[in-house]
């Protein structure tokens, strides 16, 4: 099915962690076009993945309006949005959502089980989607038998098993090096343009982001600035490798902050609190030492 156009108006989105009020979106107002591939940039705690959420019925509204296509998201039952994630949006996520103990062609077919497609369908999909993601000779491994980038592929083919209109993407290349990343990042760009699908991104990565049609900045809760990629690396040049630095220091820190209060108040268990915040310190440790190697004194 062809991609679909978003319009999203006045949203707002707000949360209670116990008597605090925490407002991630403030009266947001964004559109895309249908079969358009765009990137969500900002810092942490900005609203990206709230927005992601609320876009793909894994959230809902406080205020405000979310139409994908003819569908008004906002509106729909408990009932009417399983359907929605069902064959609307397709979900590709940082954490990878494949089960262990299934091979790549059996996370694939998954969705279109769970859907009630006849076997015969299933087969002849989960073949065709294995090519377009070029994984056609692993299709009998299981997921700890592929790399992190083939992983993240076959989560993308998945994504794809029902055929939605709409791909949501959050941090899809977040837990993965350089050159995966990139792989990655192709086949994303690829199925937009050969499967005319609606890509919706949220990426820290400037060179992710500059993959796609236009790269949305997100601060405090609304949409601030729309760039091209062009304008994004003119912009970019203009900011010091030492101020991105102190930039990226500050949203880990805030990040760390976050970890912490998610905790305190139940939202993630304790084994997933250790691993993240083993992971976002090693990071703040390199970028640590990335600035004292320059002479910054942090």
């Amino acid at each position: 099915m062809k991609g679909l156009d978003l319009k999203i108006k006045d949203l707002v989105r707000v949360y209670r962690l116990g008597k605090v009020e925490v407002q991630a979106l403030r009266g947001l107002d964004m559109n895309v076009s249908a079969g358009e591939i765009i990137s969500i940039i900002g810092p942490s705690g900005s609203g990206k993945t709230t927005l992601l959420n609320i876009m793909g019925g894994l959230d809902v509204a406080t205020a405000g309006s979310v139409r994908v296509g003819s569908i008004d998201v906002t509106s729909l039952s408990t009932t009417d949005l399983v359907e929605y994630r069902r064959k609307t949006v397709g979900h590709i996520f940082q954490t990878l959502n494949l089960i262990p103990t299934l091979t790549a062609s059996e996370n694939i077919e998954l969705p279109m089980i769970a859907s009630g497609a006849p076997r015969g369908k299933r087969t002849e999909r989960v073949q065709e989607l294995l090519n377009v993601v070029g994984l056609t000779g692993r299709s009998a491994h299981k997921p700890e038998e592929l790399s992190g980038g083939e992983q993240q592929r076959i989560a993308m083919a998945a994504a794809l098993a029902n055929d939605p209109p709409v791909l949501l993407a959050d941090e899809p290349t977040g837990e993965l090096d350089t050159v995966n990343a990139k792989v990655v990042v192709d086949y994303l760009v690829k199925i937009n343009k050969e499967l005319d699908k609606t890509i919706v991104m949220v990426t820290h990565d400037p060179s992710v982001a500059r993959a796609t049609n236009r790269i949305l900045r997100i601060e405090d809760g609304v949409i601030k600035m729309a760039l091209t990629p062009s304008e994004a690396i003119a912009e970019e040049k203009a900011v010091s490798y030492i101020d991105q630095l102190r930039g990226r220091m500050i949203e880990v820190q805030a990040q760390l902050n976050q970890l912490d209060n998610d905790f305190r108040a139940g939202v993630i268990t304790g084994d997933d609190y250790v691993a993240k915040r083993q992971s976002l310190k090693q990071l703040e440790t390199s970028l640590r030492e990335e600035l004292q190697r320059m002479g910054v004194v942090t």
